[in-house]
Formats: C-alpha cells, sequence, structure tokens
C-alpha cells in the first residue's frame, strides 16, 4: 500500500501587528464569516458575532473549546489581542503555581511555565483550523524590540507586544504574519543657505508587509506581494493565487 498522499491546503494562522488604531481589527471583521474572541474592549461600532468578553484564560480555553466541540457556521476565529491576553496567561501560571507573580518563580521560570498556557492556546486553534476548516487570526499590537545579532550591529525593530518567548512561538506558529502600517514618503524641504531636511509625510493608505525585514517582523509561506493594502480581501486574493 502506498504511503504517499496529496497535500490538502489548509486555511491560514494570520498574525496582523501593529499600532493602536491602524484597522487591525476592521482588517478581521471583513474575514469569511468571522466569530471574535475578545480580551479587549475595542471593537467600536462593528457588528460582528463575539464571545462576552474574556476575562482569564480559562474563559479564553472555553471559547476555543466551545468552537470546537459544538456545530456552528463560523469559517474565522479571532482573538483580540494576544498582548491583553498575555496577563491572562501570566495569571493562570500563577494560580498553577500559587504564587502572587509570575516573576517570584524565578529569574525567566515564570515565563518558561507560561509556554504551556501558550501551547494549549495555539493547540486549540490549529485544531479548529484542522477539524473545523477554519482560518485563524491573531491581533497584537506592537514594540520595538532592541535586536542584538551576531551577524551585524545591534538595531531596532517593530516585533509583538509579547514576552520574548511568546512572540517567538507566535512568530513559529503562523503561516503569514503582516506588519500593518500607514504609508509614509520622504520628503526633502529646502530651509536656505544650500540647507535640506528631509521629513517623513503620511499618505494616510494603511499597507500589510508580510515579507520578512530587520525593520518589523513579518513573514509569509506562500510567497505573497508586500506591502499590499491592509484588507482582508486583498490579502486572500494574493493567497487564493498562490494555493496549489
Amino acid at each position: 500500500m502506498s504511503m504517499i498522499s496529496k497535500n490538502r491546503p489548509k486555511p491560514p494562522r494570520i498574525v496582523v501587528h501593529g499600532p493602536p488604531g491602524i484597522g487591525k481589527t476592521t482588517f478581521a471583521a471583513r474575514a469569511d464569516e468571522p466569530v471574535f474572541i475578545c480580551t479587549e474592549d475595542g471593537m467600536g461600532t462593528l457588528d460582528v458575532p463575539m464571545f462576552p468578553l474574556v476575562q482569564s484564560y480559562n474563559d479564553l480555553i472555553d471559547a476555543l473549546a466551545v468552537l470546537g466541540r459544538e456545530d456552528h457556521g463560523f469559517k474565522t476565529v479571532v482573538i483580540d489581542s494576544l498582548d491583553w491576553a498575555e496577563p491572562m496567561v501570566w495569571q493562570s501560571v500563577c494560580d498553577r503555581k500559587n504564587v502572587k507573580s509570575i516573576e517570584d518563580l524565578g529569574y525567566g521560570k515564570g515565563y518558561l511555565e507560561a509556554m504551556f498556557e501558550w501551547n494549549t492556546i495555539l493547540d486549540y486553534l490549529t485544531a479548529l483550523r484542522d477539524h473545523k476548516d477554519m482560518t485563524v487570526i491573531l491581533l497584537a499590537h506592537s514594540q520595538i524590540k532592541r535586536i542584538e545579532d551576531p551577524l551585524h550591529p545591534p538595531y531596532d525593530s517593530h516585533d509583538l507586544k509579547l514576552h520574548t518567548r511568546a512572540a517567538a512561538r507566535v512568530r513559529e506558529f503562523a503561516d503569514i504574519i503582516g506588519f500593518a502600517t500607514i504609508d509614509t514618503k520622504m520628503r526633502t524641504d529646502d530651509t536656505g543657505f544650500g540647507n535640506k531636511r528631509a521629513r517623513a509625510v503620511d499618505t494616510g493608505e494603511r499597507t500589510l508587509h508580510v515579507s520578512a525585514s530587520s525593520a518589523f517582523a513579518a513573514k509569509n509561506r506562500y510567497g505573497l506581494p508586500s506591502p499590499m493594502p491592509l484588507d482582508y480581501q486583498t490579502l486572500m486574493q494574493h493567497f487564493s493565487n498562490k494555493e496549489v
């Protein structure tokens, strides 16, 4: 009997990070039949299905379990946002280890323990993709991190606003990581006496970068063009064209 089988393309696991107010939640709300699991009250006027506001790690796991257990018509699960979920993860570690603070476990040990919770969340999400055929969208704010690279001098980069271990695990998990930003052009002004000054001018266009860069965390496993408009349908059009 042949052990060779044809791979069936699966829905993508998408992470989008960027500054507050850039349009990450609106991006996810335009996904195909989404349901939101919100850890922060940031939906504004968007009218989309959502679970009650998550207050704890157990609430988050319960919501994911409901989606895995029950019949429903949702095609996309959205967690908004990961960085607001992180304190809930840390509190779960404290409850599990009977300590008041995650720092009480010793240098770095609490954040290592938190990988159990993070891996559980990500395993549930992968199960929803594999068994419910759901696209996964995880939203996060960005922070500027100092990168120490032995091949280059230290430099700053926009990364997920998570502890280093958690951010690395989420980056590994994702099929697409997009950095959302406002498109900026450089303009040179003549200040007189032969002097010039360069300044950044926002175009107002929101863009999504999905290719690796030293300036921000981004990637995709599909050869997608980058940058592109911060629009879910545009992203999925490119994704569909790249599917094999």
